[in-house]
């Protein structure tokens, strides 16, 4: 499993024992709040729309949800953020992409230089790794259920899905990212029940990883994700299940 898919399966495992509550608040509040700047309505802004769904989903109050759509039309004060990409390389060369949300770049850009020395990695230049990502709709449908893989695939595909893979324990839908919602939506109306369903930075290449390099990395990208500002990391590194179980994940 390569780095976008095995990394969200970790960062989902952990969240449920790890991340607090407020920081997940705190995180989904932000991308309402910058999804809202242009559109207040979600019937007629699909990232708004997107960011809404994801903060139910986690059972974000809908007062939280009303003040952060609020301060991005500006109709309630409070902090201004704003969004910023870092660019640069992990341990063994892994390319990492980190999407932020700040109120102040020159306290988050350094912070961001040094967690990526620590852990053996550099901050690189604007668009030095970018290139190596694709932005794409990744809907995950758990296994189990009362469906087969043939009407999840084909569901899917009419909708407008563009590949389908049958893991272990959940079908993966890759669709383009103006899709998504369509075929979430299919799904739903079938009857078939969706684990997740986002935008994500999946890797055009991966980097294996082993040893130290790997141990490194993961604490790298826990490190990232913990940061306040951080919304989303991507990585196209490649680990292999024997590491991940030795760190316990």
């Amino acid at each position: 499993m390569a780095g976008h898919s095995k990394w969200k399966n970790i960062r989902l495992h952990k969240g449920k024992a790890d991340m607090q509550r407020a920081k997940v608040f705190g995180r989904l509040s932000r991308e309402i709040t910058i999804a809202a700047k242009n559109e207040g309505n979600p019937d007629s802004n699909p990232r708004l729309r997107l960011a809404i769904t994801k903060a139910k989903e986690s059972s974000m109050p809908a007062d939280n949800i009303k003040r952060a759509i609020q301060k991005g039309t500006g109709e309630l004060g409070g902090e201004s953020y704003e969004e910023v990409s870092y660019e640069g390389y992990g341990p063994g060369g892994v390319a990492v992409l980190v999407e932020a949300a700040t109120d102040n770049k020159n306290r988050t850009v350094p912070e961001m230089r040094h967690l990526f020395s620590k852990y053996g990695g550099n901050l690189g230049e604007t668009g030095s790794v970018g290139w190596l990502f694709t932005r794409k709709g990744i809907i995950e449908v758990p296994v189990e259920g009362d469906w087969d893989e043939d009407t999840v695939m084909e569901t899917a595909l009419e909708a407008g899905a563009e590949d389908f893979v049958g893991q272990e324990d959940t079908f993966e839908i890759t669709t383009p990212p103006d899709a998504l919602e369509a075929v979430r939506a299919a799904l739903t109306e079938r009857g078939i029940a969706i684990d997740s369903a986002e935008i994500e930075l999946v890797p055009n290449t991966t980097v294996q990883l082993d040893g130290d390099n790997a141990r490194r990395m993961l604490k790298l990208m826990d490190a990232l994700e913990d940061h306040d500002d951080v919304q989303n990391v991507a990585a196209n590194f490649d680990i292999s299940a024997e590491i991940l179980q030795e760190q316990g994940v």
